[in-house]
C-alpha cells in the first residue's frame, strides 16, 4: 500500500511539472519587436486589451492558451500584449506616445486611454492589430477572437496578404481567401 501511495505521489509530481512547462506565446514589447524585425523580419500581431475587459480576459485564458494558436503565433509572428491604459510613454516608429489622461488613483477600473491606441485604430477592446514585416499597421480586428476566428486572420496576414496589393483590392483578396478557408484548429 505504501508503494502505491509513493508511486501516486511521484506520478502527480510529474503531471504537475508537465503542466508548469506548458507552451506560452512569446509576448514582446514594442521596443523588442522593433529591434528583432531589423534582423529577422516577420509580421506582428498585437493584442490590445484593458484590465477591466471581460472578453480580453477570456481571450487571454482561452484563445491564447490554445496549443495551435501558441505554436502558429510563435513560429510566424512577433506578438505584443499591449494594455490600452498603459501609463508610461512608448516610442513606435520613432515617435513618442503617452497616456495623458492616466490617473494612478483609478488603477483597476477604466482609466485614460494611451495615445498609441488611436494610431492603431483601436475603438473597442479587445482589438487584435496586425502589422506587416516592416511593423507598419495593416488592420485592427475588433472584438473577441476564439481560436477559429483568430486562425483566419493569422493565416491570411501571414500566408495570403501582400503589401503590394492596392488598398482598394485588399477586401476582395480577403473575401476570396475566406471563401475557401477551412479552419484546422
Amino acid at each position: 500500500m505504501r508503494t502505491l501511495f509513493v508511486s501516486a505521489i511521484f506520478c502527480l509530481g510529474l503531471h504537475t511539472a508537465s503542466i508548469s512547462q506548458v507552451a506560452k506565446i512569446n509576448w514582446m514589447t514594442i521596443e523588442e519587436v522593433e529591434e528583432a524585425i531589423k534582423t529577422d523580419p516577420k509580421p506582428v500581431m498585437m493584442d490590445v486589451y484593458t484590465s477591466w475587459c471581460g472578453p480580453c480576459k477570456r481571450m487571454k485564458a482561452v484563445t491564447f492558451t490554445n496549443p495551435n494558436v501558441i505554436k502558429y503565433i510563435n513560429k510566424n509572428y512577433y506578438s505584443i500584449y499591449f494594455d490600452a491604459e498603459y501609463p508610461s510613454s512608448i516610442t513606435y516608429k520613432g515617435k513618442e506616445f503617452k497616456n495623458l489622461d492616466y490617473d494612478p488613483n483609478r488603477q483597476g477600473t477604466r482609466n485614460g486611454t494611451h495615445q498609441l491606441t488611436k494610431i492603431l485604430g483601436v475603438s473597442a477592446f479587445p482589438t487584435i492589430v496586425f502589422f506587416d514585416d516592416n511593423f507598419n499597421i495593416i488592420f485592427p480586428s475588433r472584438g473577441y477572437h476564439d481560436s477559429k476566428r483568430l486562425e483566419v486572420f493569422l493565416k491570411f496576414f501571414n500566408e495570403a496578404y501582400s503589401k503590394d496589393t492596392p488598398k482598394e483590392n485588399q477586401q476582395a483578396v480577403f473575401n476570396e481567401f475566406t471563401s475557401t478557408f477551412t479552419p484546422s484548429w
